[in-house]
């Protein structure tokens, strides 16, 4: 017997899962809500969902049993303890929460975590680096100990804001976009650029020093917005739990096509990537790596529904892949009554470390701690 899910927020991101979500061998029941009407229609036309709702109040009243929450940012965690102490099960998209204040975002971090303990409901956050091939791939070589000792982790977001990223801000904002509302710290939102590598170390950042670029002249970030920030670039030097240094960067100003990644050293082995390739290197030489050796196997069943009604993202969806697994380790997680692999004490690890280093970089650089909550109940 599968489960029921639904999905809040059927926007451009949100109503690429539709398909995922209603084709997983173990999704009995699909339902979408969204608050436009016109839009709820369309997407639920499309892919032949029947049954909807206009808010999450209303999906919490329903006898779903999971929602997967694609709201704005900031909306994020009120949502998904909302759902959790309505009975319900989370998948949130990233981030944990992105507000103005680091503070308020490093309290809603623990409010999540203590609504999952106080419901016993599962929460994940859907990570999208954290299932791209090269994570899974150098988790493998990790649990073979085939890195040795880890010395430096490197990880990135590169997301220039002329190269889709205003148009992004602009739709979360909708109506009420405007000038105040421009600009955002970069380091509120360091998911993509810390998920891969921290969930290949299985390790936790545990202090920060970073600096941040303010471009000359900028007219999208600047201190008198809502968000107070002046830097577009923000670079961070992180001390981790198991010994290893990580570096980390989260450009929104970049000559660059883009890029969600990371490069792990070690005393044994090093795995580089780049934009255009994939290497394993170690003292024998150097390995080149496709996509599909570095990528893990779905469950059969869950491969061939996939494949029957692959879209324009492919068989395995956005983000270099890592939908479908998103989605698969999310119900499996709910089905078999165990935690999930980003459950909220990782997301928190995936978070809190960038709140801390844009408060560094406002204080030019100073060493600061970042808070952890632990590991999650065994």
């Amino acid at each position: 017997m599968g489960i029921s899910v639904g999905i809040v927020g059927v926007g451009q991101f949100g109503g690429g899962f539709v398909r995922l979500f209603r084709d997983h061998p173990q999704v009995d029941r699909l339902a979408l809500c969204d608050l436009r009407t016109d839009r709820l229609a369309e997407i639920a036309g499309q892919f032949e969902i029947a049954e909807t709702y206009g808010d999450l109040q209303a999906a919490c009243k329903s006898d779903l049993d999971a929602l997967a929450l694609f709201t704005q940012p900031w909306l994020h965690a009120p949502q998904a303890v909302e759902a959790m102490e309505a009975g319900k099960h989370v998948y949130s998209a990233v981030p944990v929460v992105m507000l103005p204040d680091g503070d308020e975002m490093l309290d809603w971090c623990d409010r999540v975590i203590r609504t999952v303990r106080r419901t016993g409901m599962h929460y994940m956050m859907g990570e999208t680096s954290y299932y791209r091939p090269q994570a899974m791939y150098c988790r493998r070589r990790a649990a073979e100990g085939a890195f040795g000792h880890f010395i430096l982790a490197e990880g990135e977001y590169l997301h220039d804001l002329d190269h889709g990223l205003r148009e992004v801000v602009r739709k979360r904002w909708g109506k009420d976009f405007g000038p105040d509302k421009t600009g955002y710290q970069p380091m509120h939102y360091p998911t993509h650029s810390m998920g891969g590598l921290l969930g290949v170390m299985k390790a936790h950042m545990t202090h920060v020093a970073a600096v941040g670029f303010a471009m000359p002249g900028d007219d999208w970030w600047r201190e008198d917005t809502i968000y107070g920030c002046p830097f577009a670039d923000e670079t961070a030097l992180f001390r981790v739990s198991n010994g290893a240094v990580a570096r980390i960067c989260e450009y929104r100003r970049i000559g660059h096509v883009g890029r969600e990644g990371f490069q792990i050293r070690g005393t044994e082995g090093t795995f580089e990537s780049s934009t255009t390739s994939n290497h394993w290197i170690d003292k024998g030489g150097i390995t080149g790596l496709t996509v599909d050796e570095m990528r893990d196997p779905l469950p059969a069943d869950v491969l061939a529904a996939y494949e029957a009604h692959a879209g324009e993202d492919g068989v395995y969806g956005g983000h270099g892949g890592s939908h479908a697994y998103l989605v698969n380790e999310f119900v499996d997680a709910v089905i078999h009554d165990r935690t999930p692999a980003v459950n909220a004490w990782e997301a928190a690890r995936y978070v809190a470390p960038g709140v801390m280093a844009h408060k560094s970089a406002m204080k030019d650089g100073e060493w600061l701690e970042v808070p952890d909550w632990g590991d999650p109940p065994a």
